[in-house]
């Protein structure tokens, strides 16, 4: 299975130090999640109600006005992994992807499906030889986001043909004015599919709550697909809280806004480069990525190392937002003592 960030336990055999001592950087993941409430009762001894108000605080948190455009998913996973059944119906599709992108796509779509992985910014073009484009936006690890006209031509163009653009905005909520989905409310749902997560800006992943946006009849199939109950009751309950936070949710932004520029500050400082990225993460390239994420394991501090290059890129490390001034000054000594 392809590698994925947080692998705490893992890291922490590997190093020989104790789990609690380490500073998780590795995930992107919101360190102030949504402060979650006291969960009824009935959420954890009922079968989860499908007509309580999470599609509806859902909607309006993405600006729906049809609510059968929505799907709650257990986390866009389980969508990423049904949808080339879903899209297929057994006959073998052309899918196009990013070299480097969020890597569960291509490992999905490999089961019965012919995958062909490009530059990000090659995507548009390559999507015109594809029936399945995939695109993240903006892309984990590298924060790009292609502009929406040329995603608006590459939907024509792929609707056209019966095709489908598969967009994860799991990333966007940070910046919510960048969202496609007021676009495509405007210009139509055809041949598209928008996933949305409460996992990052919300750091609830361990809620296992998504969302997919789409034609009422695909997802419908996406329903039928995933059978009933895709999310349990309590996970519902403090997803609905959390999308309805309008406060919370602000805050968050700027605070993430602010802690966000000191970790740019600080690589810049410490390593003398200008990372990018998103809200939630930074990523670089570094011709010592490897001695460089070792360097900080030393020091009890886990972040994603990219160490295959791809498509011109080098190997490159992604760190995630430190929590507050605290831990940002662990990280600011751990990287200058890189030598």
């Amino acid at each position: 299975m392809p590698e994925h960030g947080g692998r705490i336990a893992q890291a922490a055999r590997q190093y020989g130090i104790p789990a609690a001592d380490w500073l998780d950087l590795s995930t992107g993941i919101n360190p102030r999640g949504y402060p979650v409430p006291a969960v009824p009762a009935a959420a954890w001894q009922r079968l989860p109600e499908e007509d309580d108000d999470l599609v509806r605080s859902a909607a309006a948190y993405y600006g729906l006005h049809d609510p059968a455009r929505l799907l709650p998913i257990a986390g866009t996973q389980a969508a990423i992994q049904a949808l080339p059944r879903v899209l297929g119906q057994g006959a073998p599709l052309r899918v196009a992807v990013a070299g480097l992108t969020y890597n569960e796509y291509a490992h999905a779509w490999r089961s019965g499906h012919s995958v062909n992985a490009h530059a990000y910014p090659a995507l548009p073009e390559a999507a015109a030889r594809a029936d399945v484009a995939v695109v993240c936006r903006p892309n984990n690890p590298t924060g790009a986001a292609l502009p929406v006209d040329q995603l608006l031509r590459m939907r024509e163009d792929l609707a056209a043909r019966k095709g489908w653009l598969l967009v994860d905005e799991a990333y966007v909520d940070a910046d919510p004015q960048a969202s496609l989905t007021p676009v495509f409310e405007k210009e139509g749902w055809q041949g598209v599919i928008v996933l949305r997560s409460v996992g990052k800006f919300f750091g609830l992943a361990g809620a296992r709550v998504g969302f997919a946006l789409a034609q009422a009849p695909l997802i419908e199939a996406l329903r039928a697909e995933l059978g009933p109950w895709p999310v349990a009751g309590p996970a519902r309950y403090v997803a609905t809280q959390a999308l309805r936070d309008t406060p919370w949710q602000r805050g968050t932004q700027m605070y993430l806004a602010d802690m966000s520029g000191k970790l740019d500050q600080l690589l810049q400082g410490t390593l003398a480069l200008n990372p990018v990225g998103t809200a939630l993460f930074r990523w670089f390239e570094h011709p010592h990525a490897e001695a460089l994420h070792a360097h900080l394991a030393r020091a009890a501090i886990l972040v994603r190392i990219f160490a295959a290059p791809s498509f011109g890129t080098r190997s490159s490390l992604r760190i995630g937002l430190p929590a507050d001034d605290a831990q940002l000054a662990r990280l600011r000594r751990a990287l200058e003592s890189f030598r």
